[in-house]
């Protein structure tokens, strides 16, 4: 079981603010059990306390901001990230100014500072959010999903149009080391062209290239030296877990993002909110639940379901599933698919088209169990944003993980992304009809 946990003695530390340009002393002080994270800024009269959670929100462009009335707190996602990296529920946050100091740009610098001042843990267990069901949210091209789990895992794929900015992908299932190493050292970036029509606006007045990777006219950054290769992707991470530990309280689910930002992460905090205070109404508990207590289906189980046989049928395993909601299915690519004798036989490749029907199989089977469509067929109607990543080979696994967004009558939408390891191999959205 985990428990709550605090720091053991003050720690303090001074900067520049990345927008406001602002000098700001900031303290952290231990709390007590069941207090949360709060804010005080010293540099008003009686000292007002914000404390860092959803209810307090405000919606600033670039940066995610709490606050009371019209006192408020900027760019508070670095330092939330941190908190959440090091599992630390009870802290006090003293500052005399309006926005956290930007120090390099990452949320390293206040992880290492936090870990000096020591983590003390009360006999209090610490409260998890589990979601019961899939949650899904979306605007243009960009998407958000947290998929029930038994871990805290991010995959998140960064892709913007624009040839300097390659698109990225990740994933972790995080752990205070995992987070350490990985995310936390991670920096803000922005076009070089972008940091010059931010400070037109009056934002990034402390930005610089020591607290900012910019990325110059010829793609690289300039006077600067990238951490990670994907540093961009695993920056877009470390703000994510910042925004959702505006929550309240740690997460235990796949969280799914595609180009998300502050203000789609910030949409998703307040939608589950929503059903948090759904459930309290309905006298429901939040309690967690384990997801690993659903029998996986055997091969001869599945046949029980989808029509499909030998040569075609793509799925040997499903893993987990949850009726209405998700499941994650398997595929062993053996060196004796009948497809690698005609699909590049020389250098065996499996045919992407192949890849969207293991992964259709998969919510095929994911909507079928629903016990009004046993019997029923799942036929395609559409397929879209489909997006391939990387190449199938003999010798790999498939892990297709594909989750409900729509679930009529006679029509079901699901979402699916494919992996081999922690790669992601292929993701679309696969619209069905459903029939006799």
């Amino acid at each position: 079981m985990d428990y709550q946990r605090t720091i053991c003695t003050e720690a303090s530390i001074r900067g520049v603010g990345l927008h406001t340009g602002s000098t700001v002393n900031l303290c952290f002080k231990p709390a007590v059990a069941d207090h949360g994270i709060v804010f005080v800024r010293t540099d008003l009269p009686q000292q007002p306390r914000i404390p860092a959670n959803i209810s307090f929100l405000k919606e600033r462009p670039r940066r995610t901001t709490i606050g009371v009335e019209k006192v408020e707190v900027h760019t508070v996602e670095h330092v939330m990230a941190a908190l959440a990296g090091l599992g630390i529920d009870n802290i006090i946050i003293e500052m005399d100014g309006e926005e956290l100091p930007g120090l390099d740009g990452s949320a390293l610098p206040f992880l290492e500072l936090l870990k000096k001042a020591a983590i003390r843990e009360f006999p209090v267990p610490r409260r998890y959010f589990q979601p019961r069901e899939a949650l899904h949210l979306e605007e243009g091209d960009s998407s958000l999903m947290i998929l029930p789990a038994n871990e805290f895992r991010i995959s998140y794929t960064m892709s913007y149009p624009n040839p300097r900015l390659k698109s990225q992908y990740a994933s972790f299932v995080f752990t205070p080391d995992i987070f350490e190493r990985e995310v936390a050292p991670s920096r803000t970036f922005c076009l070089q062209e972008e940091a010059d029509a931010l400070r037109k606006q009056g934002l990034g007045q402390g930005a610089d290239y020591d607290n900012t990777v910019v990325i110059g006219p010829d793609g690289n950054a300039v006077n600067n030296i990238l951490r990670f290769p994907d540093e961009f992707v695993r920056h877009k991470i470390c703000d994510l877990i910042g925004d959702l530990y505006l929550l309240g309280q740690p997460i235990r689910g796949h969280v799914i993002g595609i180009k998300s930002g502050h203000p789609l992460n910030i949409k998703m905090l307040q939608k589950i909110r929503q059903i948090q205070e759904r459930q309290q109404k309905a006298g429901v508990s939040a309690a967690s639940r384990d997801f690993t207590d659903v029998p996986p289906l055997t091969v001869t189980e599945i046949q029980r379901i989808l029509p499909h046989r030998y040569p075609f049928l793509l799925v040997d395993r499903i893993l987990e599933l949850k009726e209405d909601t998700y499941a994650v299915g398997i595929k062993n690519v053996s060196a004796n698919e009948e497809f690698f004798n005609g699909h590049f036989p020389g250098r065996p490749v499996m045919p992407g088209v192949l890849i969207v029907e293991a992964m259709a199989q998969v919510a095929g089977v994911l909507i079928l169990c629903k016990r009004t469509n046993l019997g029923k067929r799942a036929y395609f109607m559409c397929i879209d944003k489909v997006k391939f990543r990387r190449m199938v080979v003999p010798g790999d696994q498939l892990r297709m993980e594909t989750s409900v967004l729509k679930l009529k009558s006679k029509t079901g939408q699901v979402y699916g992304r494919t992996f081999v390891g922690d790669k992601l191999v292929c993701e679309a959205e696969l619209t069905f009809s459903l029939g006799d």
